[in-house]
Order: C-alpha cells, then structure tokens, then sequence
C-alpha cells in the first residue's frame, strides 16, 4: 500500500490522506481518502472493448452511503439499502461534472467511477472527498486521463473564510459553496447563497483556488510514484478529409438557417441538410450515417461558434447580451393553492404550490442524521417538452438536480414554520424546452409562491450564461438556448434576489474558465437577473394576503412546555375532546412547544386555538372570566372558569341581596361573569359573581 499526506494547516483542519494498493485492486485504478474520521474508497474501472457510435464519453459515476459507515442498521422492512438517495445521486452529479471534460475527445470505451463512504465521522461530508478521491484514481489508473481536478468546500462565518467546514459551520454559515478546479482554472462550482454579492462569491473562490492546488499536487506526487502507464485505446476521430469535402456543401444551407428563432424549424432545415447529403454519399459504403451525422454536427459547431466570435450573432439572431420575450401569468389553475407559467423564448414552466401541514413534512435521512424538510421543489422534464417520444419513469438525475438547484434558489426567502406554519411544495412542470430550463423554474416557482400567499421576503429571478472561447477571444451569451449550451464552452446558472445571489451551478466543457471571464459573467448575470425580476413585478410585485379558500387553515403558537401536559389531559381525554367538537387536528412539538392548529375552516380553528390557550393561562386572583356553570348544590355553584379549572361561587358571593336558594340566581350551563377572590395553598379557586357585577 502507499500512502500520502496532506498536512497544510493553514488550509484544512484535518490531515487529508490519499492512499492505493491495499483495497479495490482490480480496478483500473482505486484511491482510499481521509479527512479526520471519514473515509472514502473511489476505483475507476474502463470497459476493454469501445461502444459503437457514441454520441459522448461513456461514463457512469456511482455514490453509495453505507449507514455501516455510521454504525448504524437501515429501518424500515427490509434491511438493507436499496435505490439511491437524492443526496446520493446529487453526490454522484457533484463527481462526474468537474471530471468529465477531462476525457480525450472520441473516447469509446465506457468509464465507471463507484464512489463508497467506508466511514463518516459525523463531522466531515464526504461529497468533495469523492472528487479528489475520482481524480486520483484515474490518474494513477491506466485509463487515458490525464489532467487532475482537486475540489474542495468553502464557507463563510461572520468575516473568515473556512476551507471543508464539518456539518455544524456549514449551518452557520453565510454561504456554502463546492469549488472544483485545475491548477490554473475553475471548472466546477455548486453553492447556495443567503443573498451574498459577486464580489464575495469571487473573493471566496480566489481563496479556495490555493488549496485546491494543494490537492493537486498531492495526486500528482502519488502518479509519480505508483502511476500506471495510460492504455492505447482506440479513438473515434472525425474524418477531416471528408469534413472538408462536404464543408463547401453546409456552409451556404446553415447560412440560410441561421437567425430563424424557433428551434423547431431549425432542426426540420437540418433534417434536410442531413437527408441531402446521405442521398449524396448513399452508393459509398465507407461513408455511414453515424459518419454523416458526425460531421455535419462537428460542421455546425465551427459554423456556430465562427457567427457568434467574428460577428456577435447567434442562432436566434440575438444579440450577445440579450434576453429572450419574457411572458408571465399567475392563478392560471383555479382550484390549486398557487401556480404560475413563466416562459423565456420557447422555454415554459408551469410552477404548483401546494401548502399542507407539519404532517406532510419531508423526513430526509442521511449518514450525519435526521431532519425535516418543510420545503420542497420538484422538477419534471417530460419528454413533449422537447417534441420526443420517450417512456415516462421515475425522475432521472437531471431531474433531482435541477429541482435541488431549484429549491437551494429559493430557500432563502421562505418564511420559517413560526411565522409561516405550513410545508410548503412546489412542482416545476417544463412544457417547453430550448435551454435554462432550471433557472425558468426558479422564475415560475418564484411567481407561484407569492400566488399562493406564502410571505416569501422578495422574488426570485434565475438566469443561464453560455461561453464561447477561442484562446483569448472569448463572447459571454447571456441566456443560452439549447444549441449555445451544445456547442459552448460553458453552463453557468446564477438565481438570487435584488440584494445578491442565492444559487450557482457552473459547469465547462473545456479545461476550466479564468477568473476575469468568472468575474464577467457575475457581472453579466446580475444585470440580466435585475431586468427579469422587474418583469416578474409587474405580474405580482408582492404575495397575496391570504392563502387560497381551498389550503388547510393552520395557526402556530408558542406555550410553556411545562403546560403541554395540561393540553393533552389524563389519558389524553382533554386533546381528543378539543380535536372531536372542534374538528381540528391539533399537533404538539415536545422540544420547542410550538403548537400547530389545523382546521378546515375559520370559525372551528379559532374556537380550538381558544380553548387550548385558555387552558395554558395561569388563574390569577382579581381576574374576571366568563364561565359556565356545571353544577349547583344548596351551599353554591361550582363553575369552570378555564377548560379544566374550576372554582366554587359561594351562596354568600352570588349576590349583595339575601340568597335561601342558589337555583334562583344561576341555572345549570348558564354563562354568568366571575371574579376569582382567593387561591388556597392546595390550589382551590373561590370565586365571586357579586364582585364581578
């Protein structure tokens, strides 16, 4: 086994080790990572024989948590772990897209990369453990891999930068951010923001960039020491020869096409193109339809490209720092509790919110624990949105991350469960899609929560930013259409409110992005987003008063835990009686005492939430209650002044005249006004209705 260390205090808190040769021998190549008490084993395995006609690198990465890595039994049934979580599947995302654009173009042969968390020490996340964990491993691996990508995590609190802050600073934090990155670029960032400027997002990334050099290093002196020599493997190169025979042909058609702004009309023109030139080459048996399609694809990406560097033009006709046509609508579905399209060019997202109470919250269970979520937003990409026909499943990948992308967008803004006690889903339904459709539902999703009437602080507006880089020359495209993101270098997601940003994606498709074009782009970003939002505020500037007639009436209120006891009676009598008469379901948190009323009208949920304060409130002498009398005898009346607190009305109390017989003064159920007058030792209440008048 060798092993190496990473000891850079002024960096990481912990010692970061890389270690192979002991475990996972058969794979290509396996590394084993510590960070304190969490450990991580990533191999990386090639197929020996390439696929036919792959349209990309085939490559697949798994992430898998173990709750043994906590020294912990899965609950449930059946006892052992079965499809992947989201964290999982949102882990395995956060490792193959720094890696992927580091594959020699044309490679065939499919690629695996499996993830396993052996150990969590509670403290540490194992997820950018799991990026450098890959790099190394297919660098020192024979696979044709050869430039290495180091990651790490920053945060903020109050005025200090933290490198891999443990759970509890990242909770604390003002931000939370994965940077990925070469020794001279950025090539992969994931983050949500509490509102923070370009300016401190870019500080921050400036400060992690030397650790991650750091990382780099170290998976650099272990190839040098047990590297494998890289495997000749076969790669699928265009043939340029023929790519310059037909170039003349496709140049003066894609000419014709370019500008038209519907996607769906560029495409028939290229069905066209396609079909000519296979009725072209059809009597050459060398020349295959994958070989065409191929060409024409690598054809329009130079044509493309060529437009927008030398001329500013883009496939739509846009101008570089233009916005597609804005449209949008709220209340489009009568009977939901909130719901609005927002469409951008021929991209459209209808957003539902649905509020429910404490009962439908999410409960997320992961290796560092439990929690509940009381927020939650999910994407669907259907495949009509892009005019195909493909089986409906489960949600995919895509789907988990861009709703998650989505959701950390939002997060910021929505009120917590005291101010606002319901849980809050939203679902992005994307009925069209040409490019950013992630960042439309943030837009949509935005709309439909201030629809709904759920007092989120201010809208939030999301926006998608293309690259197009030949060497130094570079364009920005500000809202990238499907094509742009095809052809370009560059994916960067950026969604916040006026004050500052609350979410970034950025993934590249080169090798990495320098910081004045990241600088650029912020920059970039933060205009376009500024001019979306004002279009959203002219739809609905702020949410509505009051939630829709049809969502569950909810109130919250905080009481002195010492007094739950008193709601729930002996045996539980007292809450099932309030429960029963008043039609409500009535829920208590034993830690904080927040109790949550629900009810499926006005009039039933406070008539509850009265009784149950009434029965929290101390007696004290000298108040004046109206109560009912339950029970008369030849001495005086005995009457509940509270639910549950009863006192006894005297025969001398009831009046200032002569009393021989209490039935003449107070009837049985009867509501009369009482002044409590005494409070014994043993807690007897006296009362006073003569005093009361």
């Amino acid at each position: 086994m060798f092993s190496l260390s990473l000891d850079f205090s002024k960096y990481f808190r912990d010692k970061l080790s890389f270690s192979s040769g002991e475990l996972a021998t058969q794979s290509n190549g396996s590394t084993v990572v510590f960070y304190g008490e969490t450990i991580v084993l990533v191999s990386a395995c090639m197929d020996r024989h390439p696929k036919d006609d792959c349209e990309i690198t085939p490559l697949t990465v798994d992430y898998m948590e173990k709750t043994y890595a906590m020294g912990k039994i899965p609950g449930g049934f059946i006892k052992r772990e079965g499809r992947p979580k989201d964290t999982e599947i949102l882990c395995a995302r956060l490792i193959d897209r720094p890696l992927r654009p580091f594959f020699p173009p044309g490679l065939m042969n499919e690629v695996q990369i499996v993830a396993m968390v052996l150990s969590s020490d509670g403290i540490n996340d194992p997820d950018v453990l799991g990026i450098n964990g890959a790099s190394c491993a297919l660098l020192i691996s024979d696979i044709p891999f050869y430039t290495p990508v180091g990651a790490v995590r920053v945060c903020k609190r109050e005025k200090d930068f933290i490198i891999n802050p443990t759970y509890q600073e990242r909770e604390e934090a003002l931000f939370d951010m994965v940077v990925a990155a070469t020794m001279d670029n950025i090539v992969m960032i994931e983050g949500d923001f509490n509102e923070i400027s370009e300016e401190e997002i870019l500080e921050a990334i400036k400060f992690a960039h030397p650790a991650i050099q750091e990382v780099i290093k170290l998976q650099l002196e272990i190839k040098e020491k047990i590297g494998k020599p890289k495997k000749e493997v076969p790669l699928y190169n265009i043939d340029r020869e023929f790519i310059n025979k037909i170039k003349d042909i496709v140049y003066p058609l894609l000419d014709k096409i370019y500008g038209l702004v519907k996607k769906e009309e560029r495409e028939d023109e290229i069905d066209k193109i396609i079909s000519q030139l296979q009725e072209l080459f059809k009597e050459d048996s060398k020349i295959t339809p994958f070989m065409i399609n191929k060409s024409f694809y690598e054809i329009e990406k130079e044509f493309v490209r060529d437009k927008i560097l030398k001329d500013g033009l883009r496939p739509d006709g846009r101008a570089i720092n233009e916005i597609r046509k804005i449209e949008c609508k709220v209340g489009v579905l009568p009977r939901t509790h909130g719901s609005a399209i927002f469409k951008r060019g021929q991209t459209q997202a209808l957003a539902v919110t649905t509020l429910g109470t404490s009962s439908d919250e999410q409960l997320i269970s992961e290796l560092e624990g439990e929690k509940y979520k009381h927020f939650m937003l999910h994407y669907t990409f259907p495949p009509f949105s892009v005019g195909e026909v493909k089986p409906l499943r489960g949600p995919s990948r895509r789907e988990i991350g861009h709703g998650t992308l989505a959701e950390k967008s939002l997060l910021p803004v929505i009120p917590d469960k005291e101010s606002f006690p319901y849980t809050i889903r939203v679902v992005s339904e994307i009925l069209e899609s040409n490019g950013s459709s992630s960042m439309a539902s943030v837009c949509a999703s935005s709309l439909s929560l201030m629809d709904a009437g759920v007092p989120i602080k201010e809208h939030v507006a999301g926006i998608a930013l293309g690259l197009v880089q030949n060497n130094e020359n570079y364009k920005i495209l500000t809202d990238i259409a499907g094509v742009e993101d095809h052809y370009g270098e560059m994916d960067f997601k950026i969604a916040g409110t006026e004050k500052g940003i609350t979410a970034i994606q950025l993934d590249v498709k080169n090798e990495g992005i320098s910081f004045s074009i990241l600088a650029d782009s912020l920059k970039r970003a933060k205009e376009a987003r500024n001019f979306i939002l004002s279009k959203m505020k002219e739809i609905i500037s702020t949410p509505r008063s009051m939630v829709s007639p049809y969502a569950p009436k909810i109130k919250s209120f905080k009481i002195d835990i010492d007094k739950i006891g008193e709601i729930i009676g002996p045996g539980g009598r007292v809450i099932r009686k309030i429960t029963r008469e008043n039609n409500v379901i009535v829920d208590i948190n034993d830690e904080t005492g927040i109790v949550s009323v629900v009810a499926d009208n006005d009039s039933n949920l406070e008539r509850a939430v009265k009784e149950i304060i009434n029965l929290t409130k101390e007696v004290n002498v000298g108040d004046i209650y109206e109560a009912k009398v339950i029970k008369i005898t030849n001495f005086g009346a005995f009457c509940e002044i509270l639910p549950g607190k009863v006192g006894l009305l005297h025969i001398s109390e009831l009046s200032n005249s002569f009393v021989r017989d209490p039935y003449d003064f107070v009837k049985e159920n009867e509501i009369i006004k009482v002044k409590v007058i005494n409070i014994d030792e043993q807690g007897r209440i006296s009362l006073s209705k003569k005093q009361a008048d």
